[in-house]
């Protein structure tokens, strides 16, 4: 538990929420453009809750296996598309005196210059591994966001470490909503993706990320 208690925690979704991208698609491009379709299907089916987020998972590591300069590359293309009010709702929502975390399905080593450009100190996305000359060797494959439902387990372990009085998520997917029953408020976001399930349970829907501000002004 922290000595100083903190106003609330805001938790953000990175791909299609953060940065207009979906990292894994992007990925997949570097393969190809059949390899990019095949993996963007699969990805559009995952987060619209039509098939199990783990069925395809590894699959598609299987096909893209990303090496670190790839992922360098692709770091690059999540600022290059962000978000376009992100960076100064996050720092306004840090002046207020929220904690704000990144939680993500993608790769910690693709979503980490995202989150450096964004002053974000906790991200929690699946970690990928390599070898020595930087080639792919696989993935976490027990971390909680390769499966529906893991996004709840990471927000309940953030509420236990940091006592915040109210939790916000903030996302555009199936794996964002799993989340609602968890955090005191849940934010769809339709900019870049807007999927019919989120819109009708998210608690709040919204199209830019500047629209949290007087969300959360509400709420106090």
């Amino acid at each position: 538990m922290q000595d100083k208690q903190i106003k609330g925690l805001v938790v953000f979704d990175c791909d299609s929420t953060l940065s207009q991208i979906e990292g894994v698609d992007e990925l997949a491009g570097l393969k190809g453009p059949a390899v990019k379709q095949a993996v963007e299907k699969q990805t559009n089916a995952a987060m619209a809750g039509e098939i199990a987020i783990k069925d395809v998972f590894k699959a598609r590591m299987d096909v893209i296996r990303p090496s670190l300069a790839d992922c360098q590359n692709i770091g690059k293309l999540y600022i290059k598309h962000i978000e376009p009010t992100a960076k100064e709702t996050i720092e306004e929502l840090q002046r207020m005196g929220f904690t704000v975390a990144i939680l993500s399905g993608g790769f910690y080593p693709v979503i980490q210059p995202l989150a450096d450009f964004l002053k974000i100190s906790i991200i929690e996305a699946v970690p990928l591994f390599f070898n020595k000359d930087g080639s792919y060797s696989g993935f976490d494959e027990e971390y909680p966001t390769t499966r529906n439902g893991g996004k709840t387990e990471i927000i309940e372990a953030l509420k236990n470490s940091l006592n915040p009085p109210k939790t916000i998520m903030v996302g555009d997917g199936i794996s964002d909503l799993e989340t609602k029953d968890a955090v005191n408020l849940f934010v769809g976001f339709g900019k870049f993706a807007e999927r019919s399930t989120v819109k009708q349970k998210a608690d709040e829907y919204i199209y830019s990320l500047a629209e949290i501000i007087p969300l959360l002004k509400k709420m106090a």
